[in-house]
């Protein structure tokens, strides 16, 4: 189930404006010209930023997330892409040459959905096809910074994000909007933060080799970059 931040239609109408530009997208434009991926499967796609422009670029792109609030803000975006409600285990057949999984989506998966995700993407890539994607440094203790973030305002709407627990790998938090009219809405989240052995480990388990570990050229030091690739 997605957090009430994706999934509820109030907040997921939100989720463009608090996110800001997404700066972070380029790494992944020039990851698939890296590539040459002609192909590609956007998993987590949510409101669809990356996987437009990827479209727009003239690649075939199928975006899916399992929050339907997200899923039409990203569906009246563009046709361009094919957008599918679920998740990286219910795709229909598929052959692409990358799959990306960018916002962290990694982190989200808390037990075994995570392999059951991985080796999803497995089935959908082509063999020798890429899987991206981003997650955070546990080391570098992200959540520190979450509790010392001030309040956000956009739009007469304002954000708050509360650290609830912190229990590594897990760490719990809570974002609360209040709305111009002075009623409030809050999402709980929880995620997990895995060390490069650990998601090594996983990728290897579900049929990848691990081409490369990078940074993240807009956020240095904080996150890994995981390029893997269908064996």
């Amino acid at each position: 189930m997605a957090d009430p931040i994706f999934s509820d239609p109030r907040l997921a109408a939100l989720y463009d404006a608090f996110d800001g530009p997404r700066d972070d997208l380029e790494l992944y434009l020039g990851i698939a010209d890296e590539l040459g991926a002609r192909s590609v499967l956007d998993v987590g796609c949510g409101t669809g930023c990356l996987a437009v422009s990827l479209a727009e670029r003239g690649r075939t792109v199928v975006g899916v997330d399992p929050a339907l609030a997200s899923l039409e803000l990203a569906r009246a975006k563009s046709s361009l892409v094919t957008w599918v409600h679920g998740d990286a285990t219910t795709l229909p057949p598929l052959r692409v040459d990358l799959a990306v999984m960018t916002g962290n989506v990694a982190q989200v998966f808390l037990g075994d959905d995570w392999e059951a995700t991985l080796r999803g993407v497995h089935a959908a890539l082509r063999p020798g096809g890429h899987l991206v994607f981003e997650t955070r440094r546990p080391e570098r203790e992200a959540w520190v910074t979450w509790a010392a973030r001030p309040e956000r305002a956009v739009g007469g709407v304002t954000e708050r994000l509360e650290v609830l627990d912190v229990s590594l790998p897990f760490v719990s938090f809570r974002h609360t909007y209040r709305f111009p009219d002075g009623s409030e809405l809050a999402s709980d989240s929880t995620l997990r933060f895995r060390s490069s052995d650990e998601v090594v480990d996983s990728l290897v388990a579900c049929g990848f080799r691990v081409v490369d570990v990078r940074d993240a050229p807009d956020r240095p030091g904080l996150e890994f970059v995981f390029v893997a690739e269908r064996k």
